[in-house]
């Protein structure tokens, strides 16, 4: 009697997963060379560990987490080589924007407090959403980015964001407000509304 294939030994999700991990991994790094390397080394593992995989979650679920040690570390390295200059002058940058958005004791001007996300319901499931939402994502500066990523995709916590990063816990709660303040201005730039908001950020 003749097998079925479990799902993730066929050519078409392997395929298919690869290109999902690659995107993830890009979008995390924002460098295509370490990207390549972090992919191939998390699929690398998974092959080597497959006895490992024990079915309680889906095998993509699986393997993505191999893939979030792999950007995990990856990122720690680079912390490492970080040219501090360089990243003061992406800081410094931002500080037209500090004067925009927050009052002198730190917190939202009021005309520019987010407001509510969309529902999950009725547009996280839309398959333009993220593609809208990776695009804009791509656009944010580089430390911006890595701070939300690091957050919102890695799930390190604030304290270890700014230990990795060096950077003051309240320098990093700014990061977030204005990577999130991007990306909200730039979806709706894009067409998505907030009639289906609800609750606060």
């Amino acid at each position: 009697m003749q097998h079925a294939r479990p799902a993730h030994d066929d050519p078409a999700y392997l395929a298919q997963l690869r290109h999902d991990l690659l995107r993830f991994a890009r979008l995390q790094l924002r460098d295509a060379d370490a990207a390549e390397d972090a992919v191939q080394e998390a699929l690398a593992a998974a092959w080597a560990q497959a006895g490992r995989f024990d079915g309680q979650s889906s095998h993509k679920t699986w393997v993505f987490g191999i893939l979030r040690n792999k950007l995990i570390d990856t990122m720690r390295a680079r912390r490492r080589t970080i040219n501090a200059s360089a990243l003061d002058a992406e800081l410094d940058g931002e500080a037209l924007l500090d004067r925009e958005l927050f009052a002198d004791n730190g917190h939202w001007a009021p005309h520019a407090k987010p407001r509510p996300w969309p529902k999950p319901e009725t547009v996280l499931q839309q398959r333009q959403f993220w593609m809208l939402f990776e695009m804009c994502l791509d656009h944010l500066p580089e430390q911006i980015g890595r701070v939300f990523m690091m957050r919102e995709f890695l799930d390190f916590a604030i304290e270890d964001i700014c230990m990795e990063l060096e950077l003051k816990a309240n320098h990093c709660s700014v990061l977030l407000y204005r990577a999130r303040t991007r990306l909200r201005t730039c979806l709706t730039e894009k067409g998505l509304t907030t009639e289906d908001a609800t609750g606060e950020m």
